[in-house]
């Protein structure tokens, strides 16, 4: 199972990791979108950085 991450608020004023977790995930800027696997290494990431993102699941 897959999801699509997309940030939707800055990352200006957060702390450094989570801005590191972004980058992990892909994530550049606003409005840009990812698909990674849903899994629980990805899923944790998303989790610290969830006031940031909006995610979707997608069904294959």
């Amino acid at each position: 199972m897959k999801i699509k991450v997309t940030q939707v608020r800055s990352k200006i004023g957060w702390p450094k990791d989570q801005k590191l977790t972004l980058a992990s995930l892909g994530l550049k800027k606003i409005g840009y979108s990812v698909i990674i696997e849903k899994n629980p290494s990805n899923m944790g990431q998303v989790l610290k950085v969830r006031h940031l993102v909006k995610v979707e699941d997608i069904n294959e």
